[in-house]
């Protein structure tokens, strides 16, 4: 079975700089794994734990310092990492970044029998890239999973959040699924994860790699932009103590508080 885990490195900071298109800047910038992918990985470990000849590739698109995000995930148990990596792809939104990756696949990785994103990214919190993917690759998706219970290599069972709590749907594989957070505690490496690690070549694709044209990938390809990007201004609350129950009686009225009763 081969299981293909898309992730996003996001920024590990604060100070987050905008390019002149009023998107984030990645390129030079210190990023981490955005957390809703670990859990991605999590799911795809465990499967490989419990099956037989189970085989982990992990896809990201973004700036060539992201080879080191890919070779931390090879130190923790996965297989092999793909980056999809060129300057025509910077200020791509949702739809461009699926219909990229989805493209990838199909060109160059079209044999894998689950897909697992994780359900957001932390840097935006659209939760459209999974669905994108899935949607133009044709493939059933399940959302909101909150665990990957059982596969028999032909069909995979999950269990997701709804409204009303949980229910478990079963899905006929190819497929994709996007997690949420689990409760699991994200695997650490090894000191053979590190050493396969150090000696694994990532596999990096190019625009001309996947048949994408130009116009179809980054900014170029992107229906939706940012008109304006800002950070609120930073305010400082105020604590006033009060002595005396008719003091605290007048705050909250002056407030707008409880009104009369």
């Amino acid at each position: 079975m081969k299981i293909l885990v898309c992730i996003k490195q996001v920024p590990d900071t604060t100070d987050i700089k905008w390019t002149e298109n009023n998107t984030i800047q990645r390129e030079g910038v210190e990023s981490v794994i955005n957390p809703f992918d670990v859990y991605a990985i999590e799911e795809a470990l465990k499967l490989k734990k419990s099956m037989e000849n189970v085989e982990i590739t992990v896809l990201t698109m973004g700036p060539l310092q992201a080879e080191e995000m890919l070779k931390k995930t090879i130190a923790i148990g996965c297989d092999k990492g793909v980056l999809i990596s060129d300057k025509k792809f910077a200020g791509a939104d949702t739809y461009a970044t699926g219909k990229t990756i989805a493209s990838a696949i199909k060109s160059k990785m079209p044999d894998y029998d689950l897909i697992i994103c994780g359900q957001f990214a932390v840097d935006g919190d659209t939760a459209q890239t999974g669905p994108s993917i899935a949607c133009q690759l044709g493939f059933p998706q399940i959302t909101y999973v909150r665990e990957l219970s059982k596969c028999d290599g032909k069909c995979i069972y999950a269990t997701r959040e709804i409204e009303e709590g949980f229910e478990t749907l079963k899905v006929e594989l190819p497929a994709l699924v996007c997690v949420l957070k689990g409760f699991e505690e994200p695997t650490r490496p090894t000191i053979n994860g590190i050493i396969k690690a150090q000696n694994s070549d990532i596999t990096v694709y190019t625009l001309e790699d996947i048949g994408l044209a130009p116009e179809e990938a980054g900014i170029k390809g992107s229906p939706t932009y940012v008109s304006k990007a800002f950070r609120p201004p930073k305010t400082r609350g105020e604590c006033e103590f009060c002595h005396d129950c008719e003091t605290l009686a007048l705050k909250i009225k002056e407030f707008g508080g409880i009104g009369d009763e």
